[in-house]
């Protein structure tokens, strides 16, 4: 079982090489990501002007497991609406957060607002 659930944020950093890549990459073996993170990860990826098939490549490198969103995941993630909404969360992190508290594992993310949360285990790469 993994230790980690992997945010699109901390994914993309590794991708684009931007800040906090070093530190996110080192949570990636045997990482899980939900599947509404990827949709997240190939759209940013294909906004930058890559293609849907190239993202797709370069995503499968990382070699992270793609958890499907089940009914129970998305309710959890649902739950977290009120939790976040004053941190601007979107649908993708909520899915993080809620897989990590589903897994009973830590949450990663290069984004320094999760740091913020109490109610799940976060490592933030930034």
């Amino acid at each position: 079982m993994s230790s980690f659930v992997i945010d699109s944020s901390a994914i993309l950093a590794v991708l684009n090489q931007e800040s906090g890549a070093e530190n996110a990459i080192k949570y990636f073996a045997g990482g899980l990501v939900s599947s509404v993170n990827l949709a997240e990860v190939l759209s940013k990826s294909v906004e930058r002007g890559s293609s849907v098939k190239m993202a797709m490549l370069m995503f499968d490198l990382l070699q992270l497991e793609v958890v499907d969103l089940e009914i129970e995941h998305a309710i959890k993630a649902a739950e977290l609406r009120p939790l976040t909404k004053h941190l601007g969360l979107s649908l993708g992190d909520r899915c993080c957060l809620a897989l990590a508290m589903l897994r009973e594992t830590t949450a990663v993310s290069a984004d320094k607002d999760w740091k913020k949360l109490k109610f799940c285990k976060v490592e933030v790469t930034r």
